[in-house]
């Protein structure tokens, strides 16, 4: 079974090594842990304006994640979205399950537009994107305050509809 879960300390060395992992082994990105010191700052980093960053949990171990960033303008940004490659597809939903809870939470912070970075080798990942309503744009089209990373060459946004009344 799978559990979705706010990140917490107990988890930060498997975070790391989850993500690193799918960085630099699976998709050969050269990126560093140094270069991307927010996985060891998650508090200050994420939820200290009101994001957030959550875990999918298998059996005690981390095996996905996704992290949302609040930038201005009821927007948010999407950051580390990961999951190991044996848990990916619909067998057991971990990428959809995510998404969903980070929707969710967007929805109930008042977050009414999300957008993201990600990189054009990643396809299945951009056809999930894609598939959740996501449209490309341009990275002239992004908001000022969306924090950039040097490696991203693919930008997209989402108006989200699900707003509760």
């Amino acid at each position: 079974m799978i559990q979705i879960i706010p990140f917490h300390k107990d988890f930060q060395n498997q975070i790391v090594d989850l993500i690193l992992n799918i960085q630099q082994i699976e998709f050969q990105i050269p990126i560093t842990a140094g270069e991307q010191p927010d996985l060891f700052i998650v508090d200050e980093f994420y939820r200290k304006n009101g994001g957030q960053f959550w875990l999918a949990i298998h059996k005690g171990q981390v095996v996905g994640s996704i992290a949302l960033i609040r930038i201005g303008n009821h927007a948010g940004v999407i950051r580390k979205m990961f999951v190991q490659k044996e848990f990916r597809g619909k067998e057991f939903r971990i990428a959809q399950l995510l998404f969903d809870t980070l929707e969710d939470y967007c929805v109930t912070s008042g977050i009414r537009t999300l957008y993201l970075g990600t990189i054009d080798r990643l396809s299945a990942a951009i056809r999930f994107y894609e598939k959740n309503g996501f449209e490309k744009i341009s990275k002239e089209a992004l908001p000022e305050d969306f924090p950039l990373m040097p490696v991203d060459n693919v930008f997209c946004r989402l108006n989200i509809r699900k707003f509760q009344s």
